[in-house]
């Protein structure tokens, strides 16, 4: 009986983790319109930090010592090389399309923050270095600490007044302290925190869908009647991904084809809930987060696009 009951938990969680990742852009579309239809959910912003821990903690459960072994130094070097210059491409559109200080900042966050959760995912699913794209994942969230107040307050100045240490405290809590204890028992239990394999990128997919909702909610008014201005965010979202994509493209091309496929994809997705979840946290204007939310939209997409082509391209 006991086996039985066992069996049947087994199944049902391999159909909730199963509907969380194989549809997770229509979850986070959902989310979208959930949130936009019902402003009021904005009232549950104060939980963006602790949502964003779990999400952060969730998918760096993964992270088993060995998937770090093996890896060229000069790749991984490269591709942190071109990550630090994505914020001044975020600040380069969003200043070329005329955007409003609060939006710019949005835009610059969104360059500067780790690329996307589920990307060493999409790279599993596109044929790629799933480690390579783990380890640039870690680095540059660790990396985040400095990055990011260091790019605000240089690109931004006093254009946004938000203290450069409350971006630090919002990244601690969020970001590195919970990254740090997940790596951390990972590699102190690495068979008891490993049985669960299956099940951590959906918790992090269900905070992913949990945060989209929250902020969308906070910009309902701003999306509403955003008019000519939600256009212009739209654009941008779409060239700074597809730039980053063909940057990331680019630079990898001497390297493996696994190798240049991680690049690609590490370079051009980029955190939107994480983005979104500091911005909020760190006081923000409430239109700062728009960009993230439209980059989460465009990006979900891009990324399935081009996990379908990679993995059927010779």
């Amino acid at each position: 009986m006991d086996g039985f009951t066992t069996s049947m938990s087994d199944s049902v969680v391999t159909r909730v983790t199963t509907l969380v990742d194989e549809y997770l852009l229509i979850w986070v579309l959902l989310s979208v319109g959930v949130g936009l239809l019902t402003p009021s959910l904005a009232f549950l912003t104060p939980l963006s930090t602790p949502i964003l821990a779990v999400m952060i903690g969730a998918v760096s459960l993964t992270l088993a010592p060995e998937r770090f072994r093996q890896l060229r130094g000069r790749t991984v070097l490269t591709i942190l090389v071109v990550q630090t210059g994505m914020p001044l491409l975020a600040f380069a559109i969003a200043r070329t399309l005329g955007l409003s200080p609060a939006l710019t900042a949005g835009f610059v966050v969104l360059g500067a923050v780790t690329p996307e959760l589920v990307t060493p995912t999409m790279t599993e699913l596109s044929g790629g270095d799933t480690a390579l794209a783990t380890v640039v994942l870690v680095v540059v969230g660790l990396g985040t600490l400095v990055l990011v107040p260091g790019v605000v307050t240089v690109l931004l100045g006093a254009s946004v007044p938000v203290d450069p240490l409350v971006i630090v405290e919002q990244l601690l809590l969020a970001v590195v302290i919970p990254m740090t204890l997940a790596v951390g028992a990972r590699y102190r239990w690495p068979g008891r925190i490993g049985q669960y394999d299956d099940i951590y990128p959906s918790v992090s997919g269900v905070m992913v869908i949990l945060i989209i909702g929250i902020v969308a909610a906070a910009n309902a008014s701003t999306v509403r009647d955003g008019g000519a201005v939600l256009l212009l965010v739209v654009v941008g979202a779409v060239v700074l991904n597809s730039t980053g994509y063909a940057v990331g493209w680019l630079v990898g091309r001497n390297f493996t084809r696994r190798e240049r496929i991680a690049a690609t994809l590490s370079i051009g997705m980029r955190d939107f809930a994480v983005a979104a979840a500091l911005l909020v946290g760190a006081g923000f204007p409430t239109a700062a987060t728009l960009p993230a939310v439209v980059f989460g939209i465009v990006e979900m997409t891009t990324s399935a696009g081009l996990a379908k082509w990679f993995s059927q391209s010779p």
